[in-house]
């Protein structure tokens, strides 16, 4: 399913959605321009690598190498689809979710659930020496604060059907608990899985730091739902 865009309008631009879609954007014109062990080396350097996380834990390697790329991670990408993936799912329900808390905690949620999500990843594969990167993490906790402050709003969604794709608008909680089983089930079965490139786990630790995050910063009480005419 590719979602294209939900009825929910923002009151304000989604200055700080907007800003991190174009960061992610200029970064990845840079990895471009690099070749490939400049890349790899950047990957390596920047992105988290799980053991040496855990190396930390026991003494071993530097704080800093192992803390700054928790957050240096969320804006690089391995590859077009990646990029467009992730910045698709930023623009479609950030502008809601930016509008809801306003900028500041806006920003203190993307960067929390980025590392909750890198450090579940962390967690289901501690010995990976493969970097992690992407703005999976934060973009899921996106969706996480989405689904518990809108969930009755509606996701126009691009369905393959066989041969075919249709256009249906999906209620958001729908839309979105399809996205998490999706991330649960993919993470359950290549859990230990040499070779996998997908940081499934880290999606999943994502949406559930965002819903929580979401509910602490802004309660469900006090939110308020508005839709396009």
């Amino acid at each position: 399913m590719i979602p294209l865009r939900d009825n929910i309008r923002s009151r304000r631009f989604p200055v700080v959605s907007v800003a991190f879609i174009l960061l992610n954007v200029v970064i990845f014109v840079f990895e471009l321009s690099l070749d490939q062990a400049r890349l790899s080396g950047l990957f390596y350097n920047f992105g988290v690598v799980p053991r040496r996380i855990f190396g930390l834990v026991a003494g071993e390697g530097g704080v800093l190498a192992a803390i700054i790329p928790l957050f240096t991670s969320m804006f690089l990408h391995g590859g077009v689809v990646h990029l467009l993936g992730n910045m698709l799912y930023l623009w479609i329900f950030g502008d809601n979710v930016e509008d809801r808390l306003g900028r500041g905690k806006f920003i203190f949620l993307y960067f929390l659930t980025g590392l909750a999500g890198a450090l579940a990843q962390v967690l289901a594969n501690p010995v990976a020496a493969e970097p992690i990167i992407g703005a999976s993490g934060a973009v899921a906790g996106v969706l996480g604060a989405y689904f518990v402050t809108y969930p009755r709003a509606r996701v126009l969604t691009l369905v393959p059907i066989l041969f075919f794709f249709t256009f249906i608008e999906i209620p958001a909680f729908v839309f979105l608990i399809i996205w998490f089983l999706t991330q649960w089930l993919s993470g359950f079965l290549t859990l230990g899985a040499a070779g996998n490139m997908v940081a499934w786990w880290a999606h999943i630790g994502g949406f559930a730091a965002g819903a929580a995050g979401m509910l602490l910063l802004a309660p469900a009480n006090k939110s308020r739902q508005r839709r396009e005419a």
